[in-house]
C-alpha cells in the first residue's frame, strides 16, 4: 500500500489561482533573473515540507547516479532548483517572455509528418515538455496532447492562450477513460499523438523495464497503442539549456514489425527507457519525478 501510495501522480501545478496570476503579473514587470533569485531562497523550506520527494530524488543521486552523501544532498538542491526555474518558466509563458527553442532531430518528426499515418510522441518528465514540445507541430496534422484534467483555471487559460495558433488540441485525462477513445480517433485520422510515457496513472497495467542499474514499472498504455494502431513513435525530451533556452531532443524509436505485438509493445517500452537513461544521464538535475521510482529503491 505504501509503494502504491509513492507511486501516485500529482498531476496538479502547486498553488492557488490568486497564487498564480500574481505570478504571471509579476513576470511581466519583474526581470527572471530576480525571480530565480528568490525562488532559489524558498528551495530549501520546499525540501522540508516536500520529504517524500526529497528522499526519491536523494535516492536517485545515492543509488543511481552513484554520488556520494553530502553530493547527493547538495544535487536534491540543484534538481529542486531546476525543476523551479520550469515551473516558474510555464508561467513567464503566460504572461507572453518568449524562449529560445533548438530542436535535435526534427527531421525524424517532419517526415513521419509527411506520411499519411498517424504519429505517436512519447514524451518524459525530464525538463518541460510543455514549454517547448509543442512547437513540433506540421500543417499537415493536428497535436492531440494528453493532458492533466485537474490543472487550475490559470494554467488552463495559459495553455490555450500560448498554443492556440499551433494546432495543438489539448485532451484532459477523464475518470471515465473517454479520453482514450479521442486519442485512438486522432491516430486513425492520421494525427499526433503526445503522451507521457514515464509515469503510471489510472492503469494498474505496467512493463518492467531495465532502467538506469535497476528495474522499474512503465505504463503499458502508450507503447501498447502505438503498436496496436501500427503507427511509428518517437521518444521527445525537452530540456533547459540556458537561461531562455530549450531543447528538444526527438528520437525515433524502430522496432521490428514482424514480431508478434506483445513482443513489440516490450521492446518498444525498453528502447523508449534506453533513450530516457540517456538524457536523464545526461541532464540528471532535470529528473523531475518525485517518488520511488525503482523497486526496492526504499529498500
Amino acid at each position: 500500500m505504501q509503494q502504491k501510495e509513492q507511486r501516485r501522480w500529482q498531476g496538479y501545478t502547486y498553488g492557488t489561482p490568486f497564487m498564480q496570476r500574481a505570478l504571471v503579473w509579476l513576470f511581466k514587470v519583474v526581470p527572471m533573473v530576480l525571480i530565480y533569485f528568490l525562488m532559489a531562497l524558498v528551495v530549501p523550506f520546499y525540501m522540508l515540507i516536500n520529504h517524500k520527494g526529497y528522499l526519491a530524488i536523494y535516492h536517485f543521486f545515492r543509488l543511481r547516479m552513484k554520488k556520494g552523501v553530502l553530493a547527493s544532498v547538495g544535487h536534491v538542491y540543484l534538481n529542486h532548483f531546476s525543476f523551479g526555474q520550469v515551473v516558474l518558466d510555464r508561467f513567464a509563458s503566460f504572461a507572453g517572455r518568449k524562449f529560445k527553442v533548438s530542436v535535435i532531430g526534427n527531421e525524424h518528426f517532419l517526415r513521419l509528418c509527411d506520411r499519411p499515418d498517424g504519429l505517436m510522441m512519447l514524451s518524459s518528465h525530464v525538463g518541460c515538455f510543455e514549454i517547448a514540445g509543442y512547437t513540433l507541430r506540421s500543417e499537415k496534422k493536428k497535436l492531440y496532447a494528453l493532458v492533466y484534467a485537474g490543472e487550475s483555471e490559470v494554467v488552463a487559460e495559459g495553455r490555450l492562450a500560448c498554443f492556440r495558433n499551433h494546432r495543438v488540441v489539448m485532451v484532459p485525462v477523464k475518470e471515465d477513460m473517454s479520453h482514450l477513445f479521442v486519442l485512438n480517433n486522432a491516430l486513425d485520422e492520421g494525427q499526433v499523438v503526445t503522451m507521457p510515457a514515464d509515469r503510471i496513472h489510472g492503469s494498474s497495467k505496467s512493463i518492467q523495464c531495465s532502467f538506469m542499474g535497476g528495474k522499474s514499472a512503465f505504463p503499458m498504455g502508450p507503447f501498447a497503442t502505438a503498436v496496436q494502431k501500427d503507427v511509428p513513435a518517437l521518444a521527445v525530451t525537452v530540456v533547459k539549456v540556458g537561461l531562455r533556452h530549450y531543447e528538444a531532443h526527438v528520437t525515433p524509436i524502430e522496432v521490428d514489425t514482424t514480431i508478434g505485438r506483445r513482443d513489440r509493445i516490450k521492446v518498444l517500452a525498453q528502447r523508449y527507457a534506453k533513450v530516457l537513461e540517456n538524457e536523464v544521464r545526461q541532464y540528471p538535475h532535470q529528473w523531475y519525478n518525485y517518488y520511488e521510482f525503482w523497486d526496492g529503491a526504499d529498500v
